[in-house]
């Protein structure tokens, strides 16, 4: 056979020898099948979670009754029973949409595979026919015909060797794009997780309240009103009970109320809002576990779960000027997949509270302000919500949920969380409410 020859059968056989190979495209359908079945079924959740809100909102126009704070605290725990199937489908169908991609992304690699083989092949039978001269092959022809025939072949394989080098490249493209979105996707999942974890705990503060409530009044009105009364007047109680800071130390509610008032005064955030935000942060901050502590091990360690490019200087820069260890102030950990070291209860990652720093500083009067300084990290987290519009009480919601999901606020994890943040608000402004009250009545007494 002609060497030239050769090589255009070489190709024929590389391109079938390499072809893509079939996977089992029944499992793959089924998968998909299953991720759409999740998504109907989440989206009837939603609505019915909106049908119970719309219910709460209803009712809290009524008068004040036993009857009606029943109702509203049943629909409540409803309501938060249908979140935690919503956070439970979502966890499912991020796991349908984590199993397509792996498969995407093992038949991606296994085709870039097959493609360098075929590659390489290619690449030394043409470094073979690159070592004989144009003498050399017009001679080893009986025919010039021939030969031509030949320098046509070998240059289409030339054109071929290109091709499937572009391909290869497109194929590497692919592969990158799909390992984005998968690392997405797993973190999407485990943030689902965290905030189940919370949406339970909240269902069952909610059930042990229903129970306290019939409890001490066994469903009588007028006892009822006796127990709301008793229960507005309880501000000894609101001002000793400790506000959780994750990363800092506990303060009490007052303390808590004080550094929201000052922040609130200075950006226009609500005190309520800004306290839901502060200890929906150290609630998930205390669920995702923290790292950086002395003794940890090396993988625990701020160089190990900080992102390299976008945290680590930041947050050396940040010790630096506040004169701490960096290898002992206490950090965020990394979830399953992506990178940790927040910081703080604000649960600030260095970068960010870099661009936040100077104009926390001039609130505070702090400078340089400390992301770990409960004052601080209020006046931080209240500078943050002004820029994401919750200086209005309609812009709130949006605003929780771009402060926990960014750009993709109006998704089921921005939704929980920001229902979530705005429950926690409404305690607070009851609380802060009845400490006011009773405030100025000591003023009107005095």
């Amino acid at each position: 056979m002609n060497r030239f020859r050769e090589i255009s059968y070489f190709g024929v056989v590389l391109g079938l020898l390499f072809a893509p190979v079939a996977y089992a495209q029944d499992a793959a359908a089924l998968v998909t099948a299953r991720r759409q079945q999740l998504e109907a079924q989440l989206q009837q959740i939603e609505t019915e979670i909106s049908g119970y809100q719309s219910l709460i909102d209803g009712k809290q126009k009524e008068a004040a009754s036993f009857e009606r704070d029943i109702a509203i605290l049943d629909a409540k725990i409803s309501q938060a029973k249908l979140e935690i199937r919503s956070l439970e489908t979502l966890i499912s169908k991020l796991g349908a949409q984590i199993q397509e991609k792996e498969g995407s992304i093992s038949k991606t690699v296994v085709t870039i595979d097959h493609k360098k083989e075929s590659l390489a092949a290619l690449l030394k039978k043409v470094r073979e026919y690159d070592d004989v001269s144009t003498l050399e092959m017009l001679l080893a022809n009986d025919k010039v015909s021939t030969f031509f025939s030949d320098v046509d072949a070998f240059a289409k394989v030339q054109q071929a060797l290109q091709q499937q080098t572009d391909e290869l490249r497109d194929f590497k493209q692919s592969e990158e794009q799909l390992r984005v979105e998968y690392i997405s996707e797993r973190e999407d999942q485990q943030q689902a997780r965290t905030l189940l974890v919370v949406e339970k705990t909240n269902i069952e503060k909610q059930e042990a309240e229903r129970k306290k409530v019939l409890k001490d009044t066994r469903g009588i009105a007028a006892v009822y009103q006796q127990y709301l009364s008793k229960r507005a007047q309880d501000a000894s109680a609101v001002r000793s009970q400790l506000f959780m800071l994750e990363g800092s130390p506990a303060i009490s509610f007052e303390k808590a109320v004080e550094y929201a008032d000052r922040a609130s005064k200075k950006t226009g955030i609500r005190m309520a809002f800004l306290l839901g935000i502060l200890a929906q942060e150290s609630e998930l901050g205390k669920n995702v576990g923290r790292c950086n502590e002395p003794g940890d091990p090396p993988k625990y360690k701020w160089k190990a779960i900080m992102k390299p490019n976008r945290d680590q200087e930041p947050y050396l820069t940040i010790t630096k000027e506040l004169g701490l260890n960096p290898d002992a102030m206490p950090l965020s950990c990394p979830q399953s997949v992506g990178y940790g070291g927040a910081m703080g209860p604000a649960q600030f990652i260095p970068s960010t509270w870099m661009m936040l720093k100077d104009r926390v500083g001039e609130a505070t009067g702090h400078k340089p302000p400390n992301p770990w300084n409960p004052e601080d990290a209020f006046m931080a987290s209240a500078v943050y919500l002004t820029d994401l519009g919750a200086d209005t009480v309609a812009g709130e919601r949006e605003a929780a949920g771009r402060y926990y999901a960014g750009a993709r606020w109006k998704g089921t994890l921005g939704q929980r969380y920001a229902g979530q943040v705005l429950a926690k608000a409404d305690t607070y402004q009851q609380q802060i409410n009845i400490m006011k009250g009773l405030a100025l009545a000591g003023d009107r007494n005095n």
